[in-house]
């Protein structure tokens, strides 16, 4: 639609345009929005309410008209666009339509935001008007009659209103938003309490930064006007609100009278980590579910509902950079950090982004679990670890986890008892058998973690169809080349760029471009001499413009120090202002830590970066956000409650995940255990464990069963003895363990490592059995009783000893069961279920620590340096990758359609396809599926795991490796007798070797493929034609630095 002619009052302009009286136009408007009419609808103009009616609507049409100018009205529920336009019968009539018209209107263009604005059901006539019933073109087009007439004379209006060509009501939503209240909250002093950061006493439920205004009673108005009944105030600035006050020693006031407050300096606001609590004693009436509050989309509060931020008609880039503008520098910095302050006076809330969920939900300083244990959102499920269900080779089954993990965890934030966005999964592989957070992965090869990716992520965010409305928002960590705790801080790796492209980067390339990760975690480490937190190579070479991580809802965040550590570890700059610059302009978008809070001012102030980079960077952390329906709401996973979490499913799902995850290391058949054992014995420092069998970055689980109280469920004579610690050097209860043992007629010895031995900052020293537990068992053996071994944790130990001793007879690794643990162990043994788990990482020698130094990235052998994993592995380790016993036997054999003898490279690459605007990567389109038929020839019902190795020694580049891992797939409860078929696809990237560039090559050549390390079926094929590839790694640039950085140019290898 378009303007055709100007009121005759109106004259025109040489283009055209008629000739706008602002000051008349200033008038209309001001008295239409300042006029009170009849009728229940509210708006806001200039921060004042206001009360609309049709009546109103037309005069702001009227108003248009006589401006002869387009005026843009953007209500709630749509955007209107109003002009005036001659109908067909020569009467002025104004159209308002619901679309854009066919013509823009002229700029500057008057803008009118109206809060709530309902567009008319029905045209509706100004009073002394004609109507007319002919309406032009255009979808959702009304009209509206309209004479000239003075609208002063039906409004008074305001005087105060100066002229201006832009009239700005900022406001908006898809939703009404609350009028404003008159409310004051009464509120009563509890005490001083001491506070934790990583364990508020009122939680993570919401937080506001007051930097003006903040007192007692400004704090307790903004909580108990959310429905909290308690509040608190903290370092003079900090609001805390929550629905009930949890630990928190009580002190003396005087720890709560260092600070005053912002708002009043008369008087005090608590203390650094000293919280002055106060009970709310009229606190407004919130929606509830099940007794608890449940969290609003900030859209849907007020005073921030009444800004342009919540406008939905508008983009959502748009709307945050509405609501940056609103906000002053200090304001802005104060949110890049992970306990983000928010911004009180705009009714943003603080927002803690440091959330744990690795395999449930975890304790984290964002995350609040209830008290006392049973009551609403005080646990979760507690799922074993990555390193046990990644041993399971079952890719639906940690689909299937990730999917119960999301659902638990937005529950939780929905009922504010967490953030959206979680810190999960870890990624890196496991490529050191020392490293205390292998346990977290679940692989040491690269292949097996990115399927056990393509899994997870999709399960935890909602799948890969709605990337900008998910579940939660999920993390890979940690980009790139970390795979040690030991000086973890400041240590540089020069990996090859072979290794480089074939290793350490394809788990995150499949995170990020395969299925849409919406954050990554930098790392602690230096590649190439450039911290990783600090390199544009990584974070925008490689990440955004390769690997198309270029979404506005997706944001990089630095692991927790890592921006301090630019400076005062790595040295890579000379102050921590310079640090924080190269950190936000390499692409770090949020600083767990203090250095962005503490130096982005300086660093902006002295030009190291800009306020535009810092605006890109919120942009990124609220644009994510709104993916979750932080602002806005969301119907898909609004309705997740407690209801959803620790259902009958979830508890099933743990079970099932533990023992599929278990791996049978040793057996002489002495497993599935007799039913003639009842008299049992059961030692170690395992045996009676609980929390222990979680591992690391566990959370609240419902329950733990211990393998004690599941072995005394299972047999009626169990005899108990801790026998020794993980650790233990003293032998003072081996007399109690052997005597145990002597009144059994079946001993179980369950040990091994725990976070004693291996967790964050702590690394193996010894790939040993710790402390005397092999003593115990030397001796345990030695009375001659049947004897099996439970061994847990994350990282293999030399099992060389029990596996030599043939008084040992059976050896079951477990890894971390978590909550059903003790259920699956004993089921295990007892044989109700068969385990069929395969060893995800190579169990070594001892003697290998002393080979290879834990600082050595490369993977591939050279001269005396053995090479590292399975692939490259020289040496002989004492069990292998994918090793693993069964129950049963079984006998493989190839169906379907047969394996060519030659393939033509160049013909592989005929089924690529477009999604969307982008091609189908290279590297992941099929080339091969082989179906295998599985025949259980034994007497045990049984899964069986089947891993599709791959070989060449003349295709690509020297030296060739042993094999890698090309596909896998589980066969379920396959009974004796009968028969399952798996199909094992093989993509053209499993095909592929990186070049001496780091390309990712399909060459020519001779491989063979096999089934398990004992190839119990192979096949053999060979590509012809010339080398094609599939993947460039990525090249580095030459990068400016703003500031002075101590960059190490020998290590630029790429």
């Amino acid at each position: 639609m378009s303007q055709q002619s100007v009121p005759s009052n109106q004259p025109s302009k040489t283009d055209g345009s008629p000739e706008v009286n602002e000051e008349e136009l200033a008038s209309l408007l001001s008295a239409y929005v300042s006029t009170p009419a009849p009728g229940p609808e509210m708006g806001t103009f200039d921060g004042q309410p206001i009360e609309l009616t049709e009546e109103s609507k037309a005069y702001m049409a009227d108003a248009a008209a006589q401006a002869g100018l387009w005026l843009t009205v953007k209500g709630r529920r749509k955007q209107h666009y109003i002009t005036f336009a001659p109908p067909e019968d020569g009467s002025n009539v104004v159209y308002i339509a619901d679309t854009p018209p066919d013509t823009p209107p002229r700029e500057p263009s008057p803008t009118v935001d109206l809060s709530p604005m309902k567009p008319p059901t029905t045209p509706v006539q100004v009073p002394g008007s004609s109507s007319s019933t002919n309406s032009p073109s255009g979808a959702g087009i009304r009209k509206r009659s309209h004479k000239s007439s003075d609208p002063s004379k039906a409004f008074s209006p305001a005087p105060c209103l100066a002229p201006q060509t832009t009239f700005q009501v900022v406001g908006a939503s898809n939703s009404t938003c609350p009028p404003a209240i008159n409310y004051t909250a009464t509120f009563e002093y509890v005490g001083c309490r001491q506070d934790s950061y990583y364990g508020r006493i009122l939680g993570r439920e919401r937080k506001a930064v007051f930097r003006d205004t903040n007192t007692p009673q400004y704090c307790a108005d903004y909580c108990g006007r959310s429905g909290y009944p308690w509040a608190g105030v903290e370092a003079g600035t900090q609001c805390y609100c929550g629905g009930q006050p949890d630990g928190g020693a009580v002190t003396g006031n005087a720890n709560c009278s260092t600070y005053t407050c912002s708002g009043d300096e008369s008087q005090k606001c608590g203390g650094q980590y000293f919280l002055q609590l106060y009970k709310v004693t009229n606190p407004l009436p919130v929606e509830k579910v099940d007794g608890d509050v449940k969290r609003q989309p900030l859209c849907h509060t007020s005073p921030l509902c009444e800004h342009t931020v919540c406008d939905t008609s508008l983009p959502i880039v748009d709307r945050i950079a509405s609501l940056l503008s609103e906000m002053t520098l200090d304001e802005k910095i104060a949110n890049t950090v992970n306990a983000a302050d928010g911004v009180g006076r705009l009714g943003l809330p603080g927002y803690d982004w440091w959330n744990e969920a690795l395999h449930g939900l975890a304790n984290a300083p964002g995350v609040v679990f209830n008290s006392p244990n049973g009551s609403a959102f005080s646990y979760a499920t507690s799922f074993p670890m990555a390193i046990t269900t990644g041993s399971a080779f079952d890719d639906p089954l940690i689909g299937q986890i990730a999917g119960v993990i999301g659902r638990e965890t937005r529950a939780f934030a929905n009922f504010e008892q967490c953030g959206y966005d979680f810190w999960t999964p870890n990624i890196n592989t496991f490529l050191d058998p020392r490293w205390g957070r292998g346990q977290e992965t679940p692989s040491e090869d690269a292949f097996h973690t990115q399927q056990y990716t393509k899994q997870l992520i999709p399960g935890l965010q909602g799948g890969l169809d709605h990337p900008e409305e998910k579940q939660i928002i999920a993390t890979c960590k940690h980009f790139n080349l970390y795979y040690a705790e030991t000086n973890r801080y400041g240590e540089n790796y020069n990996a090859t760029t072979q290794d480089l492209a074939e290793y350490f980067n394809p788990p995150f390339k499949s995170c990020v471009r395969d299925v849409a990760v919406g954050s990554v975690m930098c790392a602690y480490t230096a590649t190439y001499g450039v911290p990783n937190c600090a390199s544009e190579y990584f974070l925008q070479d490689t990440l955004r413009e390769d690997w198309s991580f270029d979404e506005p809802y997706r944001y990089v965040v630095a692991d927790c120090g890592a921006v301090e550590y630019i400076q005062d570890v790595h040295n890579f700059t000379d102050t921590p202002a310079e640090a924080a610059a190269v950190a936000l302009n390499a692409g770090t978008d949020l600083d767990c830590g203090f250095t962005f809070g503490t130096y982005l001012n300086e660093s902006v102030i002295n030009n190291y970066t800009t306020e535009a980079r810092l605006d890109q960077a919120l942009s990124r952390l609220y644009t994510g956000l709104h993916t979750v329906g932080y602002f806005d709401g969301q119907n898909r996973y609004a309705s997740l409650s407690w209801a959803d979490v620790d259902t009958e499913d979830a508890r099933a799902l743990a079970y099932r995940s533990a023992w599929e995850g278990m791996v049978l290391l040793k057996n002489d058949g002495l497993l599935p255990l007799s039913p003639k054992y009842q008299k049992v014995a059961l030692i170690g420092p395992y045996a009676n464990a609980s929390g222990q069998m979680q591992g690391i970055y566990a959370g609240q689980a419902p329950y733990i069963i211990t393998p004690l109280q599941a072995a005394e469920a299972n047999w009626d004579n169990v005899k108990y003895a801790f026998g020794t610690g993980v650790n233990g050097s003293n032998i003072t209860f081996f007399s109690q363990a052997l005597e145990a043992a002597r009144s059994a007629d079946l001993i179980i010895y369950m040990g091994g490592i725990d976070s004693t031995i291996e967790q964050e900052t702590l690394d193996r020293k010894s790939l040993e059995w710790p402390g005397n537990q092999l003593d115990l068992v030397q001796q345990l053996s030695k009375l001659g009783k049947p004897l099996a071994i439970v061994q847990f944790g994350g990282g293999q130990v030399d099992d060389t000893a029990l596996l030599a001793n043939g008084n040992v007879n059976a050896i079951l690794w477990t890894g971390y069961p978590s909550q059903e643990g003790g259920n699956a162990v004993v089921d295990v043994l007892l044989g109700r279920q068969a385990p069929a788990g395969r060893l995800t990482t190579t169990q070594y020698a001892a003697s290998y620590i002393n080979e290879v130094s834990i600082f050595n990235p490369d993977l591939r052998p050279n001269g005396s340096y053995p090479g590292r994993t399975y692939k490259w592995f020289t040496g002989k380790p004492v069990l292998p990758f994918g090793f693993g016993l069964s129950y049963t036997t079984f006998n493989l054999s190839w169906c379907g359609k047969p394996l060519q003898q030659s393939y033509n490279i160049k013909n592989l690459f005929d089924k690529r396809q477009h999604h969307g605007s982008k091609p189908t990567p290279l590297d992941t389109l099929p080339f091969v599926t082989l179906s295998t038929t599985i025949t259980n020839t034994g007497n045990h019902t049984s899964d069986f795991s089947a891993l599709l190795f791959l070989s060449t020694s003349n295709a690509g580049p020297a030296p060739y490796p042993n094999k890698w891992l090309a596909s896998y797939a589980r066969a379920h409860g396959v009974a004796p007798g009968q028969s399952q078929t798996v199909d094992l696809n093989i993509s053209i990237g499993s095909l592929a070797r990186a070049d001496e560039n780091g390309d990712l090559t399909v060459y020519p050549g001779n491989y063979k493929l096999a089934i398990d390390n004992d190839e119990l079926l192979t096949a053999e094929f060979e590509l012809v034609g010339e080398p094609v590839i599939v993947d460039r790694l990525t090249r580095q640039g030459v990068y400016e630095y703003t500031v002075p950085v101590h960059y190490n140019a020998s290590a630029n290898l790429v």
